[in-house]
């Protein structure tokens, strides 16, 4: 990131699950294996290959997602699996800091998600972020070029934009477009790059 400063009012661009809240994989896939007994595997290689995408860019709705698990697998529990999946969503140490980021920054949440899945693990910092840019709502997902243009039309052009998330892979197009990035992880050990970046 090297020695750059932010200007007034920086846009801040934060991916959700690995930053703000844990990702589903792989505690969600563990409960579910344990719950209904199914290989781990089985249940990892069936959503990455038939599923994955689908479900994040909304070409499946989030009903589809249930029923096709269940058929798919005919021991899973459909409340079970909904309970594992709240579970498996749980706040990580940045969600604590958006108040006090959002005094200076204008907070911007990217994230391949489904918006109905977000609503309770945010439902007490939504009021700290400027935009929502949710794959399951804008019908394309990370790292594909289309999202991040659709969030730099809602970013402060002439601001500084740093955009944090846990995978490199998705930082091609952000740099493209002349974003900062970091790379964070679910130990927050990256909180104080951006504390310093935005109180110095």
């Amino acid at each position: 990131m090297g020695g750059e400063v932010l200007g007034n009012k920086p846009q801040l661009v934060l991916d959700i699950a690995g930053v703000l809240i844990t990702n589903m994989s792989p505690l969600f896939w563990q409960l579910l294996s344990d719950s209904a007994s199914i290989s781990y595997e089985d249940l990892v290689s069936d959503f990455k290959v038939n599923v994955r995408e689908q479900l994040w860019t909304g070409a499946f709705t989030e009903e589809e997602f249930w029923n096709r698990l269940c058929v798919t697998f005919p021991t899973v529990n459909l409340n079970n699996a909904k309970d594992s999946l709240q579970s498996s969503l749980q706040p990580l140490p940045a969600l604590n800091h958006l108040a006090r980021w959002s005094e200076i920054a204008d907070i911007h949440l990217l994230s391949n998600h489904r918006t109905e899945w977000l609503m309770k693990p945010l439902a007490t910092v939504r009021k700290y972020i400027r935009t929502f840019t949710i794959s399951s709502d804008v019908g394309c997902c990370k790292p594909h070029r289309e999202i991040y243009d659709v969030l730099a039309n809602k970013l402060d052009a002439e601001q500084i934009v740093l955009f944090v998330d846990d995978q490199e892979k998705n930082f091609i197009p952000a740099i493209e477009l002349g974003w900062m990035t970091l790379q964070a992880d679910e130990f927050g050990t990256w909180i104080p790059q951006v504390e310093l970046l935005l109180f110095g």
